[in-house]
């Protein structure tokens, strides 16, 4: 069966930069843009170590001479630089961020499109709230890295090799000083710099804790306010917000003490290059420009040295995002689409058939959902399926659904079998109703319409009218483009329940599988539902979980099951005639019901 990656709780984080050449895949196609945005960063680099031999000429030929000509020669060149950089910078800043936001984008797809393809046996064991934040927090998180964190790493090392050599160039005895100290400034900035990442990401981690719990508060809050259970909740939340706070003030405290290290550091060290080159400018050795010059490239190259460890651990973070996206990415489906599929036989008759079916979910391999099923459903027969909870009802829905497929066995429909068709190609043909219908946030159109977005209003309509949803749909105050908020928050569990038979109407399938749709509705709606019902299954195969007596008493044939096998199948008299299980539900069920309702709300 399917093995689903891992997902954890842990925050993007990896050692290995390599994993960022994965992204090179989705960069390619935008070469040109990008080849673009690297000659715009090669100008700004060298603009900026421009800037030192301005100064110098500045300093040398534009005061020391005491001529405007100079003057005004050395400030146009200055302002030459200025220009050639801001249009470099502007360029630059512009392509690599429309390349981050392109990449960033066609991996959201590239990743959502693999989520939508997975089977259901992935998210078993995969947590959604993870997925749902690679496909956001992560997918940002690249977002920054293609966009500028990259850049600033080539800028910067870049400006660190050529502020180097021109400092050597300078003044190769005041560069032999420079890198003497360069360990004294790095090392203690190094070692903030990691307490600093170190408490970042726990500060995210803390962060996510508050969101995780908000999502699950707000989502379950009618059950929170049934049980009176908000001063717990506040107390909880209060607990996690001041543990974010707490991480937060610790790493504002360690960014402030980095700060000030970083600064005294970095000016104590141009101090001691100031007075060593001061004492050069007085013996003759050295020109005022050239001291001048020295002391820009001093700052350059402190800058990026202190620039580039913080720069190193957003790459590495970068890096983990890059892994946890390329992991979903290289997460192959169980259920695809043969090569080759075969067609269904016209017109689609709805026969379906078992032989041995046995089947493992791959969270529970050490016991069988259901076990050696020889089932035949001719098409147009009403079937009602009736167990204990646990007795594989559901499963079989799904195995149909093909949402998994046998350990063992073979499942066909019309003669063919589920893994020889393509899996959409199977799911237009049957519709499923279940007990707790799925509401989309959106309007009544789209819900009704759900997968079949070529249905005209018309048809729509008649759906909602056959459905008995039509009246309640025109009551909404836009009508059939009302919205219907989160889950279908604005309707009642009876009224969700006409939207999804409505739904199942208007796909018009060859196979109807019914979860006891009618079970959330009221008596009256009960009534008309069922009577739409009654007409949609007449000439289709019907599948029903049944939970009460007028359901099995209108099936064509019951199948009982137990652990996952058929212990018992027939009519419902000769089934209690032969006692077993099948009477024994039904003798407990009709026993907790008031007599003069058992013949219709007994459940079985």
């Amino acid at each position: 069966m399917h093995e689903p990656v891992a997902i954890t709780d842990e925050r993007p984080g990896t050692r290995n930069l390599g994993a960022l050449r994965r992204l090179l895949g989705f960069v390619r196609p935008y070469r040109w843009p990008l080849v673009g945005a690297l000659l715009a960063l090669l100008v700004a680099a060298g603009s900026v170590l421009a800037f030192g031999q301005v100064i110098r000429t500045l300093v040398d030929s534009g005061f020391a001479t005491g001529t405007s000509e100079a003057l005004d020669r050395a400030l146009l060149l200055f302002l030459s630089v200025v220009l050639a950089t801001g249009i470099a910078i502007g360029v630059r800043s512009y392509l690599l961020n429309w390349i981050g936001e392109r990449v960033v984008a066609d991996i959201r797809k590239a990743v959502f499109e693999r989520v939508l393809s997975l089977d259901i046996g992935y998210f078993e064991t995969a947590r959604v709230g993870e997925v749902i934040s690679r496909l956001t927090s992560d997918t940002a998180l690249l977002q920054v890295v293609v966009g500028s964190t990259l850049a600033m790493v080539l800028r910067t090392t870049l400006l660190l090799i050529g502020g180097i050599l021109m400092l050597a160039i300078t003044s190769p005895a005041l560069t032999g000083l420079v890198l003497l100290g360069v360990p004294f400034v790095i090392l203690p900035a190094w070692i903030l710099g990691h307490r600093v990442r170190r408490l970042s990401r726990e500060s995210q981690d803390r962060l996510a804790d508050v969101g995780a719990y908000v999502d699950e508060v707000i989502h379950g809050i009618r059950t929170v306010q049934a049980c009176c259970h908000e001063p717990i909740d506040r107390d909880r939340y209060g607990a996690r917000v001041e543990s974010a706070f707490r991480i937060a003030g610790l790493r504002s405290r360690s960014s402030a003490l980095l700060a000030a290290v970083s600064t005294l550091l970095t000016f104590g060290a141009i101090g001691v290059v100031l007075w060593v080159g001061g004492r050069q400018v007085l013996a003759g050795a050295l020109s005022g420009g050239e001291l001048s010059a020295f002391l820009f490239y001093a700052v350059v190259v402190a800058g990026a040295v202190g620039s580039l460890s913080d720069l190193m651990g957003q790459l590495l973070r970068g890096a983990g995002a890059s892994e946890r996206l390329m992991e979903l990415l290289d997460t192959a489906p169980v259920i695809r689409r043969p090569a080759r599929p075969r067609a269904l036989p016209a017109p689609v008759r709805g026969r379906i058939e078992l032989d041995g079916v046995r089947f493992l979910y791959p969270a529970r391999p050490d016991r069988p959902a259901l076990d050696r099923l020889d089932v035949r459903i001719e098409p147009g027969e009403r079937v009602a399926l009736v167990g204990p909870s646990g007795a594989g009802k559901s499963t079989l829905f799904q195995l149909l659904l093909r949402f998994y497929d046998p350990s063992a066995g073979a499942i066909r429909f019309d003669g063919i079998d589920l893994r020889e068709l393509d899996p959409a190609e199977l799911r237009r043909h049957i519709a499923l109703v279940p007990q707790d219908p799925v509401i989309f946030a959106a309007d009544a159109w789209e819900n009704i319409r759900y997968g079949l977005t070529a249905a005209s209003d018309a048809a729509v309509r008649r759906a909602a009218a056959a459905a008995h949803a039509a009246e309640l749909i025109e009551r909404l105050p836009q009508g059939y483009s009302t919205f219907l908020g989160e889950r279908g928050v604005r309707l009642s569990g009876g009224e969700r329940q006409r939207i999804a038979i409505a739904r199942t109407l208007l796909r018009d399938p060859a196979v109807l599988l019914l979860d006891e749709a009618t079970s959330a509705l009221d008596a009256a709606s009960e009534r008309l539902v069922q009577e739409a019902l009654e007409h949609l299954m007449v000439g289709r195969t019907s599948i029903v979980i049944a939970h009460r007596l007028a359901t099995v008493r209108n099936a064509d044939r019951i199948l009982v099951l137990e652990h996952g096998r058929i212990v018992a199948s027939g009519r419902h008299d000769d089934l209690m005639a032969e006692g077993g299980l099948y009477a024994r539900l039904a003798s407990l069920q009709l026993h907790e019901q008031p007599l003069e309702r058992s013949t219709d709300d007994a459940a079985v």
